[in-house]
Formats: structure tokens, C-alpha cells, sequence
């Protein structure tokens, strides 16, 4: 497939190819829109089927960082970067040097954070060969814990706001307390808004693809683990969405018992038309890039001087974000998935307007 004729390409101002057979760098880096600043974006390692799918995957990530930052009322752009190749087989200190070679060769306009696939220890590596990576600081993070700059504590956090915000708009509910949530994908970020959920009140069913992080979970958490294929049709108030993209789809939505979809999973709508077949359904979408935008918001915070405080209240902002769509898609009777889209574009537009005056 032509690069100019991918259907993602639109309102993107560049896509650069990085290539280094001594180190096996394979890589794509994607900049959407940098009107309110540098591309801010993680960069996922990923055993891609083949370039055209990582193109794909390039593209609507960085697009929705644009979204995302925007709706966040951060002073960055969208980005992304995917490097192509097992996580578990191809990741060498050699790679990461030469991909954050490649970083540094944009001079600035993309910087780079974690993702699928990628670690803080990864971010370190590359940080060798380029000052354009972020969240790698060791600090207190918003729940005044430790870390090595992983964002994934604040990107839960950001999506429990957002599902709070979801049942009380869709539920008339203002606690958490006996909801029934549908956790699909128990990475970094699921794990630890299961420890959110489960301490809030709620009551869980969990999977993941790995059968060890499913034996994890029933042995150390309150849940019902379940198979992945029946997460969807679970009788529950909440479906979160978790791992990887697409899982909004003619063949998901059907199964769906669930009033909210609420998750931290990028890229959730296998198509744009799946978010009027939610709406048509009668369920309530929160939009992907709204709910997990907590792990940005945190790393944005990391470049004035991290105040976790500072942090936390601005990702709790992602609940009034969300009943500002949502009371926008009441009125308009479109999707919220639309009416995401429709605000973040007057936010960036805004900014570009004053940005050229």
C-alpha cells in the first residue's frame, strides 16, 4: 500500500521511515499536528503482520494524540512512533540506541514516552542518544508512590475518573459501590485500575490473553476471571476495554450487556460507524482518547517541575471533559465518539488561530 493512499494519512504533516539493518530498526514515526506544540507520543514495540498494518497503527495513534492533548488542554501535538518486531525476542540495547538516533534526527518535533511494548528501561537506553524522551524521572507519582516515571498509575487513575463520570451520566450513580465492570486486558494500566475498581466498591470479571496474568489475577485479586472471548457478553453495568485497538467491532458489540464502555485501550472503534451502532444500542461510549489521557497529562506535567498534586487534579478535569461531551451528544443526537472529535478540533483550531495572529 501506498503511503499516500493509507485512509489514516489525513492531516498528517509528516511520516518518516527509520532503517538501521545493523541494529534490526525497523520503525515508522507519524507526526499529526504540532499547531500547539512538539508531538508528545509513546513508542510501541510490536510484532506487526506485516509494514502496512504498522503504518495503519502509526497513523491513528498519532491522530489521536492530537485529540487527546487537545482535549487535555496540554501545549503538545500528536505523535506516535512504532518500532517493528517481538518485544520479547527482538529488543536489543543496540535497537534502542538507533531508535533514539532516529528521535533525536527530527530535532525536536516528536517526543517520545512508553507504550506497548516499551518500558521507563527502554526510554533510558534511548535517552543515551537523545534528550527528546520523556517520563524516564524518578519521582512520587500521584498516589505518592515511588516510581521510574511510569505513567500507567495515572492513566488508571484518569479512566476510574472517566468511569465514574460514565455511570453517573448513564446510571444515575454517584459511587462505584456493587457496579459490575468488564475488565479486558490486565496490563500495566488494567492492573492497576482493577486495584482502583476494587477499592472503590466495584465487583469485577477480568481476562487477558496470557493464561499466567489470568492465574495472577484469580490468586491475588477479588475477581471472576473469565476466558477471553466471553469477557464481552458478561452481564455487567461496565465493559473496559484495556488492551489493544479494535475490540469495538460488528462482532463485539452485539455480544455487549453492558450499558457504559468505558477503557484505557487506543483506537477502541474498529470503524468510525461503530461508535452510532454503540449509540444505536443504547450505550454509552466514553471516547478512548478522552478517558486515557491520565498517562499524558502526567508525563506533560513531568517538563515544569512534577507537582503530583498538580497532576492529580488535572487528570481528574477528564470527568468534566466527558459530561461535556456527553451533554453535547444528548443534544445532538450523535455519537460521543463525534462530539469528541468535534470539540477537540475547535480547541487545536482555536490555537492555531492565536498561534498565527
Amino acid at each position: 500500500m501506498s503511503v499516500f493512499n493509507n485512509v489514516h494519512l489525513h492531516g498528517h504533516e509528516a511520516v518518516v521511515y527509520g532503517f538501521d539493518p545493523d541494529a534490526g530498526l525497523r520503525a515508522i514515526i507519524a507526526l499529526h499536528n504540532t499547531s500547539c506544540g512538539p508531538a508528545l507520543g509513546g513508542c510501541r514495540m510490536w510484532a506487526y503482520e506485516n509494514e502496512e498494518q504498522a503504518l495503519a497503527d502509526v497513523l491513528r495513534l498519532s491522530r489521536s494524540m492530537t485529540y487527546k492533548s487537545a482535549l487535555a488542554g496540554l501545549r503538545f501535538g500528536g505523535g506516535k512512533a512504532v518500532v517493528i518486531g517481538d518485544p520479547r525476542r527482538d529488543k536489543t540495547e543496540a535497537l534502542l540506541r538507533a531508535m533514539g538516533r532516529f528521535i533525536d534526527s527530527l530535532g525536536g518535533r516528536y517526543i517520545t514516552a512508553e507504550d506497548a511494548g516499551t518500558s521507563v528501561e527502554d526510554l533510558k537506553i534511548m535517552a543515551k542518544e537523545t534528550d527528546h524522551v520523556a517520563g524516564i524521572a524518578d519521582r512520587r507519582d500521584i498516589d505518592g508512590n515511588w516510581r521510574s516515571g511510569d505513567p500507567s498509575p495515572a492513566t488508571a487513575y484518569g479512566v476510574l475518573m472517566g468511569i465514574q463520570a460514565s455511570v453517573q451520566e448513564r446510571l444515575d450513580r454517584s459511587d462505584l459501590e456493587d457496579i459490575r465492570v468488564a475488565l479486558q486486558g490486565l496490563g500495566h494500566v488494567g492492573w492497576c485500575l482493577a486495584q482502583y475498581l476494587l477499592r472503590a466498591g466495584a465487583r469485577l470479571w477480568v481476562t487477558d490473553i496470557r493464561p499466567e496474568v489470568r492465574e495472577r489475577a484469580a490468586a491475588e485479586l477479588d475477581v471472576t476471571v473469565v476466558e477471553p472471548n466471553a469477557i464481552y457478553a458478561q452481564p455487567v453495568d461496565v465493559f473496559a476495554p484495556c488492551a489493544l485497538g479494535a475490540v469495538l467491532n460488528d462482532q463485539s458489540i452485539p455480544q455487549l450487556q453492558a450499558r457504559v464502555v468505558a477503557g484505557s485501550a487506543n483506537n477502541q472503534l474498529a470503524e468510525e460507524r461503530h461508535g452510532e451502532m454503540l449509540r444505536r444500542r443504547g450505550i454509552l461510549y466514553a471516547p478512548d482518547y478522552v478517558i486515557n489521557a491520565g498517562g499524558v497529562i502526567d508525563v506533560a506535567h513531568g517538563f515544569d517541575g512534577y507537582d503530583p498534586r498538580q497532576a492529580r487534579l488535572h487528570i481528574e478535569r477528564i470527568a468534566e471533559t466527558l459530561a461535556e461531551i456527553y451533554c453535547r451528544a444528548r443534544r445532538s443526537a450523535s455519537p460521543t465518539s463525534r462530539e469528541a472529535d468535534r470539540i477537540a478540533e475547535e480547541r487545536f483550531q482555536l490555537r492555531r488561530t492565536v498561534a498565527a495572529a
